[in-house]
């Protein structure tokens, strides 16, 4: 590998399930050259299905191992000591392991590579499909600033990145990468909220959709502290103070730090049930 030279880096997406696919596709919308793209698949119909969709080569583990500059673990965590049975001594110190796996720490990877192996850890989300992800990269065992500049030009076409320490990446899933889930749930909700209160189901799905868009960009152009903007909204005894106060009332707030808490230790739960 080239490093820090993504325009010479073949990449093998070891695992093409959903998150692996919205990699590949990523990398492909990007003008990543497709072949400079390995992909690997459990099932035989699964790889025919990405071959013919994107093209690519579809090759077995060993393989990708051989030929690619850049190896991006897309497999479920509790597959990922399999794989790197299988993979890991082939696997050399001049190549680069991204780790795509929720929950697992760098040094879970570390313990199966030859000693130098440079590893990052990073995690994405759903809304990568329509090039609007949150991505965070971190740093993990002998991965310098050319290995992270790497994995940013990989993810960057795919929405927005930042570097955290690795210490925070289980909060990190429990927030946007398991957060696309909570607001399709608060979407759903209130399109059905909206039909109870009389509306075609059509059009409480256009106002909540574009309302949610709106004010999600509203929170990243204005820089306004989110508070701030609810406040210019919220007129005293008017339609959103009482709805707030139902809100509230039902322990909204409180639900949502407990869900996130018990995400983030789900993320614990995996890495420890991998070893």
């Amino acid at each position: 590998m080239t490093s820090g030279d993504s325009a010479v880096s073949t990449v093998a997406v070891l695992g093409a399930g959903k998150m692996g696919e919205l990699v590949l596709s990523g990398l492909l919308r990007a003008g990543w050259p497709v072949d400079r793209l390995l992909v690997t698949a459990r099932r035989p119909e699964r790889a025919a299905e990405l071959a013919t969709r994107y093209g690519v080569r579809v090759v077995d583990n060993l393989t990708a191992v051989a030929d690619a500059d850049v190896l991006a673990v897309g497999v479920k965590p509790q597959d990922a000591a399999a794989l790197l049975d299988e993979i890991g001594p082939k696997i050399s110190a001049d190549q680069l392991v991204i780790s795509l796996c929720a929950g697992l720490p760098s040094s879970f990877f570390g313990r199966r590579l030859v000693d130098g192996t440079p590893v990052v850890r990073v995690m994405t989300n759903t809304p990568a499909r329509v090039d609007q992800a949150m991505t965070a990269i971190s740093a993990g065992p002998h991965a310098t600033e050319a290995h992270l500049a790497l994995a940013e030009a990989m993810f960057a076409p795919l929405g927005t990145t930042i570097q955290v320490p690795e210490s925070q990446q289980d909060a990190v899933t429990a927030l946007s990468g398991s957060g696309p889930a909570y607001f399709y749930l608060l979407v759903e909700a209130m399109i059905d909220a909206g039909v109870l209160l009389g509306l075609p189901r059509a059009t409480a799905h256009e106002l909540i959709v574009q309302t949610a868009i709106g004010s999600a960009t509203m929170l990243r152009d204005s820089g306004e502290h989110p508070v701030k903007l609810r406040e210019a909204v919220t007129s005293p005894a008017g339609t959103t103070s009482v709805a707030l106060r139902e809100l509230e009332n039902h322990g909204v707030r409180a639900a949502l730090l407990a869900a996130l808490e018990a995400a983030r230790n789900r993320a614990q739960e995996l890495a420890a049930q991998s070893e």
